[in-house]
């Protein structure tokens, strides 16, 4: 290319790579988590004052997951799975699920704003009841939405054990 030509012609800007974090996924991302891929259908931020949290709905070729990120002291990850649990809409104080007790760690309510397939829930308030064992490895949530209480089995997982590759939305 000449000089001339290199002057005068249009530069072709390259396109930049998003930099993602797990605060920063956004619908569309695809997020790696044990040898599988999931598309980030869905995602929820949970407000309880000032204080945030969020859920991205997983969807792989098999199964739906949940990803939770939180800062609290530091981050936080855990990954959930939807569960059946009869017991969850009263709110015991303690249970036992698959052979491990569960004691109430915490409970509250929580303002929700939502994205891609969760966005009809931004505005609702949902009220949420957490319970952990003893080692703090297992998590049971349960969060009522009004007309259901849904519940979820969860364990944390570590930053690294994630890929996230940027989406094109």
């Amino acid at each position: 290319m000449g000089f001339f030509s290199r002057l005068f012609s249009k530069k072709k800007e390259k396109p930049t790579v998003a930099k993602r974090d797990p605060l920063s996924i956004k619908v569309g991302d695809i997020i790696e988590y044990d040898l599988s891929d999931y598309e980030v259908v869905g995602k929820i931020v949970y407000r309880q004052g000032n204080y945030e949290w969020i859920s991205y709905q997983l969807l792989g070729e098999s199964d739906t997951l949940w990803l939770a990120v939180e800062m609290d002291d530091e981050l936080e990850l855990g990954i959930y799975k939807r569960i059946q649990l009869p017991e969850a809409s009263s709110y015991p104080k303690r249970f036992e699920y698959e052979g491990i007790t569960y004691y109430l760690d915490e409970s509250g309510q929580a303002n929700i704003r939502g994205e891609g397939r969760s966005s009809n829930l931004t505005g609702q308030v949902m009220k949420y009841t957490e319970y952990c064992d003893d080692s703090e490895e297992h998590f049971i949530s349960l969060e009522d939405w009004g007309s259901e209480v849904e519940a979820s089995y969860g364990y944390p997982i570590q930053s690294f054990e994630i890929k996230i590759i940027a989406g094109t939305n």
